[in-house]
């Protein structure tokens, strides 16, 4: 066991100094039967654990002026108790704050050797390496920590397998607002083990047990175990190897979640089909912000009952429908209906496959999206020759920050017609832009665009790297981007991943280097 902080002993010291002076002073004889008549009936007070203070982070305050006055005040008793009664005051005080003492010690040590620090109502031990002696060690303290409202035990293998003794003491930390689960190998005991204690903490906001594959299957075992005005808020459940048969079954489960704000089901590639006619519940999610639905293989049944629930989806914030390929011939009906989300900020919807019909009924759509701030298209080829389409969402957006164009195919027009939108005055909050692997465009369209870029004001990042199998050399148009480099306020990185510059040009970005304050990462292919 290591050494106690330097906190610690200050703590442990001044318990002892008390000690001394409780044994030293008297007591009011009053006080001392007004204490025994409580006491008889019923009536203690009962104490805050010194845990709880010391994971709220309190301090305990001892001075010496504080003893001296405490003295001066006692001798001024006048009545002198028993022996009984001393021996009652020193075993009512005295002891139990030692022991309570001890245990914050034993607390901080503990989390001391994980490389860990108590804050406010918060444990966290994710990525702590815990080994099964560590779980049982930290079991063993729950009992003391009744105010306990984050509990996060992610990224620890040794987790699976013993979460039973973790969840037989829920009903401990029953003010459990948090509890993250996310890669701990649980199994199907562990599994149902945490479906049987949801109930002994009723208040849970947020349930985390992404990338569990076990869980998957499983589903059921936690779900069906949500009763009627459930808490939670969030619910993640990120590459769980969820089933079609689990999907199907999440829809019966949202009658109860009606709090709930984020719903996290990406990267279950074997989902796909389960949502087909059985998204109807989802609608009930007035108050839902975040759905994320990224690689799940959705089908196009899926799609069409998701075409049905998103318009009743008014609250949503964050919308990620990437890497669904299904979507490029049967979204069109869907994407048509995200003009019903006004108060939608991101849209991704990377390699989907889209084609010119359903880009096309995105792009009318996206003109009734004000709030849009992160926008996401790369890898749709259909993209390329088409940019004009989004034409009069760019011009419109006032509050677009983040632009993702990449593989799309984009031609020199595009990117000239991009550069018509910022000379205009547009996208003037753009703050990340990615034109990489583009390898169409030629140095004419580069040319084009780097003499008008210096007018996104609040740019910080852009790429415009080649594909991995392409190299090329930098064109005059490199000369224009040091010039925009120089009057862009708050840019620092610069993709430029595959362009060859001559030694001349890295001369010029050398002493470009050295005359700005602030240092800019250009990522390039090095000298020619």
């Amino acid at each position: 066991m290591e050494r106690p902080s330097p906190r610690c002993e200050e703590i442990l010291e001044n318990r002892k100094q008390e000690d001394v002076l409780l044994r030293k002073t008297s007591f009011d004889l009053t006080m001392s039967q007004t204490r025994k008549k409580s006491s008889s009936d019923g009536e203690t007070k009962p104490r805050t654990s010194f845990v709880n203070k010391f994971l709220r982070g309190s301090k305990l305050r001892s001075s010496k002026a504080e003893s001296r006055n405490e003295s001066n005040d006692l001798k001024t008793a006048d009545s002198q108790p028993s022996d009984e009664t001393q021996k009652t005051a020193t075993l009512d005080t005295a002891t139990p704050l030692t022991s309570e003492t001890e245990l914050g010690c034993q607390v901080e040590q503990f989390l001391q050797k994980l490389g860990r620090k108590a804050v406010d109502t918060c444990l966290d031990l994710s990525n702590c390496g815990l080994t099964t002696a560590d779980v049982r060690e930290m079991v063993a303290l729950l009992p003391f920590l009744p105010d306990l409202e984050t509990l996060d035990i992610s990224w620890n293998d040794f987790v699976g397998g013993t979460l039973h003794s973790v969840t037989e003491q829920m009903h401990l930390v029953s003010k459990l607002k948090s509890l993250r689960l996310g890669s701990c190998r649980l199994t199907t005991d562990d599994v149902r083990a945490l479906g049987a204690a949801l109930k002994a903490i009723p208040d849970l906001e947020e349930l985390t047990l992404s990338w569990n594959s076990k869980v998957g299957g499983n589903l059921p075992l936690i779900l069906q175990k949500f009763q009627a005005g459930s808490k939670i808020r969030t619910l993640e459940l990120v590459d769980c190897a969820l089933t079609s048969e689990d999907g199907a079954f999440v829809d019966a489960a949202f009658r109860h979640l009606s709090e709930l704000r984020t719903l996290d089901l990406s990267c279950n590639k074997e989902l796909g089909g389960g949502f087909e006619d059985s998204l109807a519940q989802v609608a009930t999610l007035e108050r839902l912000e975040v759905l994320d639905l990224h690689q799940c293989s959705l089908t196009a049944g899926d799609v069409v009952s998701l075409t049905q629930v998103i318009p009743l989806l008014s609250s949503l914030h964050e919308l990620d429908l990437s890497a669904n390929k299904e979507m490029g011939s049967s979204s069109e009906n869907l994407l048509s209906r995200l003009r019903f989300l006004p108060a939608l900020k991101s849209l991704l919807i990377d390699n989907c496959a889209l084609e010119r019909e359903t880009f096309t009924a995105l792009a009318e759509a996206s003109i009734h999206l004000p709030a849009l701030e992160v926008l996401s298209l790369s890898w749709n080829k259909c993209v390329g020759g088409n940019l004009k389409l989004l034409l009069e969402t760019l011009k419109l957006s006032t509050s677009l920050q983040v632009l993702r164009l990449s593989s799309c195919s984009l031609v020199t027009e595009d990117v000239a017609l991009l550069a018509s939108v910022i000379h205009t005055g547009h996208l003037a909050r753009l703050r990340k832009l990615d034109l990489s692997y583009n390898d169409s465009i030629c140095d004419a369209g580069w040319a084009i665009f780097c003499q008008n870029v210096w007018l996104l004001r609040e740019l910080t990042e852009l790429d415009i790297s080649l594909r991995p199998s392409t190299f090329r050399d930098c064109g005059q148009w490199f000369r224009h981007l040091l010039c925009a480099v120089t009057r862009l306020p708050a840019i620092t990185d610069i993709g430029m991943k595959r362009w060859l510059l001559p030694a001349s040009l890295e001369e010029e970005l050398k002493r470009l280097d050295q005359d700005r304050s602030s240092s800019i990462h250009f990522d390039h292919g090095g000298r020619q």
